[in-house]
């Protein structure tokens, strides 16, 4: 074993024993308090009166006036029950109907009551939020830390009397219900026989307890609504207020500086907290649990004892997940995956082993309930924490998958140990200094605690930046960064003991879970790095195997060029991407998506501690009307500016690093032709930027009924001064798409014949056999006609006239031609070549012979072999190739 890992294992050893020390002092302590003096416990309860009546003692400023309390009706008014009209007698129908108006009208005047409770709470909390808010900007800072205590009390009991969760849930019930019932009985007043007799004493009455039960229905709707709304503003501003007094006690001390009486604090809650563990209470705790939640507890047990049962398996599988990466035959992305289960399973008999006790204690005291909380809370660090460690296992994710530095690995898996010995028991009883009996001692157990926790952090911080930094010590970032995360618990710990406790505390949880935050991002990434990196591997072998057909296939046609004298382009420019510009951008655009996902977490987790975040969406550039009567104006504040901002820059980077991305993990998936996915790319790089217009637009306050005027104008400019540009524009795009012209195709448009060589999205250019290149718009491939030679088949057919003179045998010379035909490399077998008796001339019998060619390049050479062939097989045969004949009468004229 090495030198580091002996030194871990005495941490670990020296933390259990100090532990141990100190549970065993405050055993003694309590033990010493209970039997030395038999008033010990009555000294303990007067010390807690005292403590009740300086509180009842605190001036009334103090207390919120307002005790935003309201939960959900009991029970929502009973649904209304009609009767059924054919069997029910009248009688029947008016006294259900009768029982049904009495129910609704006490439902109505019971909403109306608790609204008006609501209304009234609202009114008088907004007064008390402006004028407390007042209070607060005229105090500043300068605030005594009794204050502070003051506020955080009235935090708590904001967040002890809220609103009650379910009770807007149950407003949206009743809404819906209520709205039913008045479509029902409509339903039912439209159906009832009004009879024979108008003036029918009972059928009257029943008629107008309808109207009374519909209108009673619709003025309870009305009062539902009118309590919506104001339930929903009073739970926001509670929301409000409470964010508010957590703003400012963020900036204020919370507990006096540690001096000499601290640590007499101290030994009474180390007391204190001894002599609430008793078997007992703890008995109890777990007796109720077991009772209320016995089937989750067995579910979790045997969860643990199959994962303890399969953990060989597991690492075993981890271990061999890694055995194909870097394999290009054999990689696949799964295997990562696989491996990040296998170590989230290694991770987990810890958690459950906490979640387990989390649950055994949740039904006990407010001290075993504390302590369950601090169990659920250690078993999501224990989740991280274990997580990490077993991604830094050798042949694990960070050795395997990942290939992170081997002296950073091994500084986490020896260091790891020793931070979690020290923040478990700590997350355990920390919440214990959150309750009512264990409040006092905040600023004396929790501060130790806390302050442990901080050193802990950063000695942690400063193994492993030092591991980190080993072979880079020049790095000034990586020093920066190492001061930092040294520095940081430190100087917390410092303002703690100063008496910012619950600044101190607030921050260094923020600043654990950024850290988390951080590092799941970074998980992310390099799981998407890795695919990427499987995809791009691939891909590099598929492009090799086709650029060694390309090769071939252009060696081929150079040398029909070549033999038919025609000149066609020595490159094309097919739309295909390099393998090096694919992967800086796919790895530039999973960059900038994780790092917009890292800014985001964080504005948000920060944004509602530190106000100095929420100045930007105080300041007002400018102000847009709504189209709503009667509507306030709408903000756009300097936060809308600096989105509009990000999302324009953000539509820039995904545009510029797109194509990459979609080659990668998309097109290269897919069985496409040459061009397409080029055409999808394209398109797809439209769509983008025109969502990022709307969208960088709506934020800064830009309505488009505002700019219907804007539109026409423009539709009328491109209508007569851009007309040919958009035409070629839309008709570069349906070439993208209908593709009936693709590059290497060789077409015929007008008078030009030639190669296709390049595609673009106003033009196209075509090499003919000159070798000149014609820039062609793409307009006119659109609406002339087309000739494309080679777009589903490049077989030709090519028409060759020979002549014989007369006196020849006809099925000879038909014979002999379909002869030379078959007999030519070049000519095609299927479909077969032909000869046919065309035409008697002047002088000659006209014969056609007609064969098919594979390329429109061997027309040429095979012209030539066909006749040279042709004239010396008739030569052989005694036939003959007349000359043009021409009688020539010469008339003489007499006289002369």
């Amino acid at each position: 074993m090495n030198c580091p890992s002996l030194c871990s294992c005495r941490w670990f050893r020296a933390l259990c024993l100090i532990w141990a020390i100190i549970l065993l002092c405050s055993a003694v302590l309590a033990h010493a308090e209970q039997h030395n003096n038999g008033g010990g416990e009555k000294t303990e309860d007067e010390g807690t009166e005292t403590a009740i009546e300086e509180k009842k003692e605190e001036p009334e400023e103090a207390r919120p006036a307002v005790q935003p309390e309201l939960e959900a009706e009991a029970e929502a008014p009973p649904q209304i029950q009609l009767p059924d009209t054919e069997t029910a007698d009248i009688r029947q129908q008016i006294q259900a109907l009768r029982t049904s108006l009495d129910q609704r009208l006490v439902a109505v005047e019971s909403t109306r009551n608790r609204l008006t409770y609501a209304e009234s709470l609202l009114n008088r909390l907004r007064d008390e939020y402006e004028s407390f808010e007042l209070r607060l900007e005229k105090a500043g800072l300068n605030l005594t830390g009794d204050y502070a205590n003051l506020l955080k009390q009235r935090l708590e009991r904001l967040k002890r009397q809220g609103i009650a969760n379910d009770l807007i849930l149950d407003i949206e019930d009743q809404l819906s219900t209520a709205r039913e019932e008045q479509l029902r009985l409509e339903e039912f007043e439209a159906i009832i026989d009004p009879g024979d007799d108008a003036r029918d004493q009972l059928r009257s009455q029943r008629a107008s307890l309808i109207r009374q039960l519909h209108k009673a229905v619709t003025e309870h709707i009305q009062v539902l609504n009118e309590y919506y709304s104001t339930v929903s503003a009073l739970k926001d501003r509670v929301e409000a207020y409470q964010i508010l007094l957590q703003q400012r006690l963020f900036w204020l001390p919370s507990a006096p500086v540690v001096g000499a009486e601290t640590l007499t604090e101290l030994l009474n809650a180390a007391a204190r907290f001894a002599g609430h563990l008793r078997v007992d209470p703890l008995s109890d705790a777990v007796g109720k649990s077991v009772k209320e939640r016995g089937g989750r507890i067995a579910v979790l047990i045997t969860l643990l004892a199959l994962l303890l049962v399969k953990r060989r398996a597991i690492k075993h599988n981890l271990d061999s997940n890694g055995q194909y990466v870097g394999n290009v035959g054999q990689d696949r992305i799964d295997f990562t995956l696989y491996a990040f289960a296998n170590s989230v399973l290694l991770a987990l008999p810890g958690v459950l082993v906490l979640a387990v006790g989390a649950l055994l204690l949740m039904e006990g005291n407010n001290f075993y309930s504390a302590l369950s909380k601090g169990l659920a809370t250690a078993a999501l660090v224990t989740l991280l924490l274990a997580f990490i460690k077993n991604v830094a296992r050798r042949g694990g994710l960070g050795d395997a998958h990942f290939h992170w530095h081997i002296d950073s690995l091994r500084a986490i898996r020896q260091e790891l140990p020793f931070l979690l010995a020290v923040i478990i028991p700590i997350t355990i009883i920390l919440p214990t200094t959150a309750t009512p009996d264990g409040s006092e001692f905040e600023g004396s157990l929790g501060r130790l605690l806390f302050t442990t926790a901080s050193i802990a952090l950063s000695v942690f911080a400063q193994r492993i930046m030092r591991a980190v930094r080993a072979d880079r010590p020049q790095n000034r970032f990586l020093f920066a960064l190492h001061i930092l995360a040294v520095a940081t618990p430190l100087l917390l710990v410092v303002a703690s003991l100063m008496g910012y406790h619950y600044t101190a505390l607030e921050l260094e949880r923020n600043l654990f879970i950024s850290i988390c935050w951080i590092a799941f991002n970074a998980m992310l990434f390099y799981v998407g790095l890795r695919a990427l990196s499987v995809r791009e591997r691939r891909l590099t072998l598929e492009r090799l195997r086709e650029h060694r057909e390309a090769e071939r296939k252009v060696a081929d046609n150079k040398e029909a060029a070549e033999s038919s004298g025609e000149g066609v382009p020595q490159t094309l420019d097919m739309p295909e991407m390099d393998l090096k510009d694919i992967s800086q951008q796919s790895t530039a655009l999973l960059r900038i998506l994780v790092s917009a996902l890292v800014i985001s977490g964080l504005w948000l987790l920060w944004a509602g501690l530190i106000p100095a975040l929420e100045m930007f969406d105080n300041i007002t550039l400018w102000t847009i009307v709504t189209d709503l009567k009667g509507g306030d104006p709408l903000p756009i504040t300097l936060g809308d500016l600096l989105l509009a901002l990000l999302v324009g820059i953000g539509t820039v980077l995904a545009v510029k690093n797109l194509p990459g991305t979609l080659e990668v993990m998309v097109l290269s998936r897919m069985k496409l032709e040459p061009g397409t996915g080029y055409a999808i790319t394209t398109l797809t790089t439209y769509t983008l930027v025109l969502i990022g217009v709307v969208v960088f637009l709506g934020v800064i306050g830009v309505q488009w009924s505002k700019l219907q005027w804007l539109v026409a104008a423009l539709g009328v400019g491109l209508g007569f001064g851009l007309q040919e540009i958009v035409a070629n524009f839309v008709s570069g795009i349906i070439l993208l798409f209908e593709r009936p012209i693709r590059v290497g195709d060789t077409v015929t448009i007008g008078s030009i014949t030639g190669t296709v060589s390049r595609i673009r999205i106003r033009a196209t250019t075509l090499v003919d056999w000159d070798r000149k290149e014609q820039i062609i718009p793409n307009k006119t491939f659109v609406t002339q006609d087309l000739t494309n030679w080679t777009l589903s088949d490049s077989i030709t057919r090519v028409i060759l006239h020979v002549g014989v003179a007369y006196g020849s045998d006809v099925d000879q010379v038909q014979e002999l031609l379909t002869k030379v035909a078959q007999n030519n490399e070049s000519v095609v077998e299927d479909p077969a070549p032909a000869v046919f008796c065309v035409g008697l001339g002047d002088s000659r019998i006209d014969f056609e012979l007609r064969v098919f060619v594979k390329d429109p390049l061997d027309i040429m050479p095979l012209s030539h072999e066909i006749h040279a062939e042709t004239t010396r097989a008739l030569h052989e045969a005694g036939i003959e190739i007349p000359y043009p004949q021409h009688d020539v009468h010469v008339k003489t004229i007499a006289g002369t």
